[in-house]
């Protein structure tokens, strides 16, 4: 299989081939496909796999179209360290498109990241001490997300017992089994 065959408008391609991908790994050839058809996927890898890019490609494809300067993609990571990379993904596979990408995370100045939001960014990677912020002091506006994204080190990182979301409590020790019903609660057409 190759990058061509998900039909990846050229921009985004020209972004694959600037950072040296020549073919999928196995967890982009599976989750691409079904993320490019409006599918909710739950995917577990091994780190190093490229399952950054499993969801980012379809994220960009989707971002390419519609509505811009709106929070339209947000993606939930458990440390700064995590955001800044998947961030990093987003801007370098992005490079070529006009879809924009921002962190926003504790430890850092909340200034910079509300003037970063406030010039439009189409996705934002989040840690969720500073969303919450961000959301109390009504800095965010999450209206428009249509995509949402929990990276799985948001759930194996932890270092408490249970993971909080919302409504909903993840146990780690369960993982993955344990974000089966936080995942059955926020998706519609899982696979």
């Amino acid at each position: 299989m190759t990058f061509e065959q998900f039909s990846l408008d050229r921009r985004i391609m020209a972004g694959i081939r600037g950072v040296g991908y020549t073919t999928p790994t196995p967890i982009q050839e599976q989750a691409i496909p079904l993320v490019l058809q409006g599918r909710d996927v739950l995917g577990t890898a091994q780190t190093g796999t490229g399952k950054t890019a499993a969801f980012v490609l379809p994220i960009l494809q989707r971002l390419m179209h519609g509505a811009k300067h709106h929070v339209r993609a947000l993606v939930i990571a458990p440390t700064r360290e995590l955001a800044e990379q998947i961030h990093q993904a987003s801007v370098d596979l992005g490079r070529h498109t006009k879809v924009r990408s921002t962190t926003v995370y504790g430890g850092v100045s909340k200034k910079r990241q509300i003037g970063a939001l406030r010039r439009g960014a189409e996705i934002v990677v989040a840690c969720p001490g500073r969303l919450l912020d961000l959301m109390g002091d009504r800095a965010i506006d999450l209206s428009h997300v249509e995509v949402l994204v929990l990276d799985d080190g948001w759930f194996k990182g932890r270092n408490d017992d249970t993971t909080s979301l919302g409504d909903w409590t993840v146990d780690p020790a369960k993982y993955p089994d344990g974000l089966h019903p936080l995942a059955n609660h926020v998706t519609t057409r899982m696979v």
